[in-house]
Order: C-alpha cells, then sequence, then structure tokens
C-alpha cells in the first residue's frame, strides 16, 4: 500500500519525505486555508518534493467551471493530479481529463456504487472518507473492502486511495481491507512507527550496553 501525505504544509512534507515512504502527497481547500499559502506556490513547491502524484482539487461545481481550473491547475507540474467531487459533473470531467491523458482523484467518496461510478469514469483515484463516513454511522474499512470486491470483480484499475484517516487502525485496517494507497495527516504518519514495547526494548539495550563498558568505533 502506498503512503500519501494528506497536507499542504510544505515544511512538514519535505521533512516527512527525507525519512518516510512518502509517495505522493493529497492536498484540498482546507488544507490550503490551514498552510496559509496560495495554492499555486504551494503546489508547485509540493511537487517538486515528491515525483509521486499531487492531488491539487478544484473548487468549482460546474462541469465548463471545473474544467477550466483543472487545465490551470494541470499547467503547475507534470506530477498534478486533478482532484474532482464525485458528482455528476465530476464524473464528466474526470472522464474528459482522462482522455487527456492526465491523472484524476474522485474524492469525497461515501458508498460502493458512487466508487463504481468512479471507475466507470476511468478516474486514476478514488477516495473513500473512512473517519468522515464513521462519524456518521458508517464503516469505513467495510466500504474499503466491498469496493476491492467490486473492482476485482469487473478488472477496474481505479486505485483505491483510503482518506479521512483518523488513527493508526485505520491504516492497518484500510491495508487489510484493499486499499491501493492511505493518505495520511504528517503527524499520524510519524507516529506509525511508534510502539511502547519498541522503547521499552531500545531502553533495555542501552541499560546492558552500557555494563559491558565498550563503544563502538566509527
Amino acid at each position: 500500500m502506498q503512503f500519501f501525505i494528506d497536507s499542504a504544509e510544505v515544511n512538514a512534507i519535505r521533512a516527512l519525505h527525507a525519512v518516510m515512504p512518502v509517495e505522493g502527497v493529497t492536498t484540498n481547500p482546507s488544507l490550503i486555508l490551514k498552510s496559509g499559502r496560495k495554492i499555486d506556490e504551494a503546489l508547485k513547491e509540493i511537487c517538486a518534493i515528491t515525483g509521486g502524484p499531487v492531488s491539487a482539487e478544484v473548487t468549482a461545481e460546474d462541469y465548463g467551471g471545473m474544467m477550466r481550473q483543472a487545465e490551470s491547475l494541470a499547467r503547475l507540474a507534470d506530477n498534478i493530479c486533478i482532484k474532482l467531487p464525485l458528482t455528476i459533473d465530476g464524473l464528466r470531467a474526470c472522464r474528459e481529463i482522462r482522455a487527456g491523458g492526465r491523472k484524476t482523484n474522485m474524492t469525497l467518496c461515501f458508498s460502493a456504487s458512487q466508487a463504481l461510478l468512479a471507475a466507470k469514469a476511468n478516474a486514476s483515484f478514488v477516495s473513500p472518507f473512512i473517519g468522515r463516513l464513521e462519524d456518521n454511522g458508517g464503516d469505513g474499512l467495510q466500504l474499503i473492502a466491498d469496493i476491492r470486491k467490486i473492482y476485482a470483480a469487473y478488472g477496474y484499475g481505479t486505485k483505491i486511495l483510503a482518506a479521512s484517516i483518523r488513527r493508526e487502525e485505520h491504516i492497518s485496517g484500510a491495508a487489510l481491507a484493499g486499499a491501493d494507497c492511505a493518505t495520511l495527516p504528517p503527524q499520524l504518519m510519524r507516529d506509525l512507527v511508534k510502539h511502547p514495547l519498541t522503547d521499552k526494548g531500545l531502553a533495555a539495550f542501552a541499560a546492558d550496553w552500557a555494563k559491558t563498558g565498550q563503544t563502538i568505533s566509527a
């Protein structure tokens, strides 16, 4: 499963990319607002950090507006992936953009039927929102499993990009359910490496090593 960072914070992305398996980035209007950056500047910098897909979301809700914004965003870098809402106009725009050779990410997916439509529109990625679905009484991980079963049955190539990740269990659960990718906030990405038994083991090794009185020469 590929790991993407869900952020528009350039410094955080750069720092993680240096030490973690970061294979792409996802952004949205809320993350751009949080970053305090101009969207064009932030996206150009992010695209220069990673060679993987960088999802840049349109804000228009009509087909014509989506296509104009998609064209503008696509000019920023070759690895821009156009992020579109899972609506009728979004699906139409997805089909057209994919025909032109650009990657797309269909976002705000909350049902297997929506994911099926995204695949039929030839989307590169579909983003089921695990945490937000759970907030509203749904089962986000079961949704991932259902989408995987449908895609496998019909041979669709759209990648399942697990989104709205809130905790470590969402990551392992999405992997087990068959997600191709997961997009994580920077802090959660860092937290994945942590485990109390790892810390305990390191402390024990350090204490025993100190008792030997030895050093390891460089």
